[in-house]
């Protein structure tokens, strides 16, 4: 069966759901160490959250490209996670939709919700879609100090599954891969973020 064109998979249990964002070791050290995220981290910035590791991977080179040295794995509470697709926007207007509508429709939400290429092993590009969440303003402020469960660094894991890559080990990088799976997402959500709705058996 393939893959549902935009469809959440992710690492998630009864109460949270993992995503993940690569910094700078200026920022990620503080944020590993206070288990949330503190100066030199901007919160007057917009913040992107990643369901998908492969396309972290791509995102940040499997942590070698500069400003995302360090990956971290932020598991966050599954209605926080909800919170912010209820209050999103997309990033860019659907194609019926009135430009004046969405604008002003985007500028009243603090998230923003764009659907891009997932990636394979190799990061090249995939059919279906892996979802990137934008957080400003309030949303950034409740991640920050209500959401995140805990933060864990896995640039060990992105060097060591490159690795496998580079020297052929295909198995061993991909039975490396956080294990992810279609989050179960409420039809009202799904419906509002443009997310493929789920089959009865992820619900």
């Amino acid at each position: 069966m393939p893959t549902p064109q935009r469809q959440i998979r992710a690492v998630h249990d009864s109460d949270t759901v993992t995503v993940y964002q690569a910094y700078d070791p200026a920022i990620a050290s503080p944020a590993l160490a206070a288990q949330t995220f503190v100066a030199p981290f901007k919160r007057e910035r917009m913040t992107w959250i990643k369901p998908s590791f492969l396309w972290m991977m791509y995102r940040c080179g499997w942590a070698a490209k500069p400003g995302q040295r360090r990956v971290l794995a932020i598991a966050i509470a599954r209605d926080g996670f909800e919170w912010a697709l209820a209050h999103s926007c997309p990033s860019h207007p659907a194609d019926d939709e009135d430009h004046g509508a969405w604008r002003s429709r985007l500028a009243a939400s603090p998230v923003r919700v764009q659907w891009d290429p997932e990636r394979d092993l190799r990061l090249n590009r995939l059919e279906h879609r892996s979802i990137q969440i934008g957080l400003s303003g309030e949303a950034v402020d409740r991640y920050a100090d209500a959401w995140i469960a805990s933060i864990t660094d896995v640039t060990g894991l992105a060097r060591t599954i490159a690795e496998h890559l580079a020297a052929g080990r295909t198995d061993e990088a991909r039975s490396a891969l956080p294990p992810e799976r279609p989050y179960p997402l409420p039809e009202h959500l799904a419906a509002h973020i443009g997310a493929t709705t789920p089959s009865p058996e992820q619900r």
